[in-house]
């Protein structure tokens, strides 16, 4: 049935396109209101619709329509998963990671006389300078 409904869905749109651009357009007989001698007005005739008018409007229902019963269709089916019948992944565990900063060297390790005293500032001054 939906088959049925897809097709005949593309068929109607096709068909609408056509219909639409066969149809000439409002301001195709523009010259007629300037005194080219047609019966037309400037915005169009009030007149009985055409063919291609009435086929438009048919063809637009139809199209609607299939659109409504193939959204509400779409809608109700529930459909089996193509994964039903596969096993949940088995979860496994992380390798511990190794920490994003080393850890800091033991400083009762080192010996006194490695250490730098802080500068003065009047011994800063003189080793900018020299």
């Amino acid at each position: 049935m939906s088959t049925f409904l897809i097709i005949m869905h593309v068929i109607v749109s096709i068909a609408l396109i056509m219909i639409v651009l066969l149809q000439t357009g409002k301001g195709a007989d523009m010259g007629a209101a300037f005194g080219g001698g047609s019966s037309q007005t400037l915005f169009g005739s009030s007149g009985a619709s055409t063919f291609l008018g009435k086929a438009t409007t048919v063809a637009a229902v139809i199209f609607m329509l299939t659109s409504l019963v193939l959204a509400y269709r779409s809608g109700l089916t529930t459909g089996d998963s193509i994964m039903a019948d596969k096993k949940a992944p088995i979860e496994q565990q992380a390798a511990p990671t190794a920490p994003a900063m080393p850890a800091a060297p033991d400083q009762s390790a080192q010996p006194a006389a490695e250490t730098v005293p802080p500068l003065q500032p009047a011994q800063a001054g003189k080793s900018a300078k020299q």
